[in-house]
């Protein structure tokens, strides 16, 4: 069924995710929505010194939230800093140099950021695609340690400080690629056969979409979300996907309109009107499987992954250091 599902997913593709479908769909979409005043509020952005986390934190900022921007690399980051506190004018945009790959380093920086500041929104966007398969420090696959792992942590020692917040939410960038994936709990860390980054990836994404639905379902003060932001003209598509980038990259998407349902999940009053923990494609939910494609699992399967990944998780808090 593989071939038919990366067939229909994109066709899918070329129809919706370009940037022809962002105008189709932007024509429905209401201004007001998003044209709010977001101050006092704070919001923390992970991998927000390029692509759709920059755009993201850059609209953020231009309603007057607070930006706590998480970035890997540190002089990239401040470059982004810089630019977003000039274009926009918001002086209340704040830095820290995370590497969210490493679940260690990740509860060190939340400890810290639980007893120093307050959080409304959390965004989680930073994401990678390696192609080939290598190891952190701490012996994880890469694309799980970032894409999987680092987002369940982070998102594990930030609720206590998100369930004492006004209109919490947590949004997490995910990729219409995870559609051709069903999720495989037997193989977490693409030890077995050969290694595809780009099945990798997906198949961390859809394990983003199952997160999502968990949270929403232990966590009800909260609104969960998570998105695909389209085949957008990022650094990361350019560089992880170099085959795809030159034969679409006059079709991508902007980063801004990459980010544009991020945004409207961060700020709107609209986006909480949905139920939490669905799956949203240019301010629309939609669905997370498609037809005939056998990439349901059985619900036993998507609690394994939440014990599997809290098992992870505690490993590496209880080893973190003071």
């Amino acid at each position: 069924m593989s071939w038919y599902r990366n067939a229909v997913w994109f066709v899918k593709g070329l129809r919706e995710y370009t940037r022809s479908g962002y105008e189709s769909a932007s024509k429905h979409f209401s201004p007001a929505d998003v044209e709010v005043s977001v101050a006092g509020r704070a919001f923390l952005v992970t991998g927000a010194n390029s692509g759709i986390g920059k755009a993201a934190a850059k609209e953020i900022a231009r309603r007057g939230g607070t930006v706590h921007l998480v970035c890997r690399n540190k002089e990239r980051a401040e470059v982004a800093k810089e630019e977003i506190v000039t274009e926009t004018g918001n002086q209340n945009i704040f830095l820290h140099i995370v590497d969210i790959s490493n679940p260690k380093e990740i509860w060190k920086f939340a400890e810290k950021f639980k007893n120093e500041h307050k959080l409304n929104v959390l965004i989680n966007n930073a994401g990678c695609m390696v192609n080939n398969r290598e190891l952190t420090e701490d012996g994880l696959e890469k694309n799980f340690a970032t894409n999987t792992l680092g987002t369940y942590v982070l998102t594990t020692a930030l609720l206590p400080l998100l369930e004492k917040a006004a209109d919490a939410r947590v949004i997490t960038v995910s990729s219409g690629g995870m559609l051709v994936q069903k999720l495989n709990i037997s193989d977490l860390q693409s030890g077995n056969g050969t290694f595809d980054g780009t099945m990798v990836y997906a198949q961390n994404k859809r394990q983003q979409v199952v997160l999502t639905e968990q949270w929403a379902k232990a966590h009800r003060n909260i609104h969960f979300s998570v998105m695909h932001p389209g085949w957008a003209d990022t650094p990361a598509v350019r560089s992880s996907m170099p085959d795809f980038y030159q034969k679409m990259k006059n079709t991508l998407r902007t980063e801004a309109q990459g980010a544009d349902t991020v945004v409207w999940l961060a700020v709107s009053s609209e986006a909480t009107k949905f139920p939490s923990g669905l799956f949203f494609q240019d301010r629309q939910p939609v669905p997370t499987h498609l037809p005939l494609a056998s990439t349901h699992c059985p619900p036993e399967d998507e609690e394994k992954l939440m014990e599997v990944l809290e098992e992870f998780s505690q490993k590496f808090k209880s080893t973190s250091p003071e």
